[in-house]
């Protein structure tokens, strides 16, 4: 089962180097198009088919992530946790 375990993580890094086989948006697209990504995936729509290229730019790209992951905490009031912050957190 080791080359198994393997196997999936060569293949997984082949896949990061290689990046995603569709659209991607730059640092600045991203940015720009965040609040909007944002809102379309708290109102449960299809953010990936009104951002294109975000989901794979948000993949690859750890500031964005976390660029991403605050803003939906803050709108949603939910942390990434799930959790509701006080006002102590």
């Amino acid at each position: 089962m080791m080359s198994d375990d393997r196997t999936r993580e060569r293949e997984r890094l082949i896949a990061a180097l290689l990046g995603p086989a569709g659209p991607e948006l730059t640092c600045e697209e991203c940015f720009e198009q965040l609040d909007r990504y944002v809102d379309v995936t708290l109102a449960d729509r299809d953010p990936d088919r009104s951002v294109p290229g975000m989901r794979a730019h948000l993949i690859g790209c750890p500031a964005c992530r976390e660029d991403f992951d605050s803003l939906l905490e803050f709108v949603s009031g939910v942390d990434g946790d799930g959790r509701t912050p006080t006002a102590s957190s």
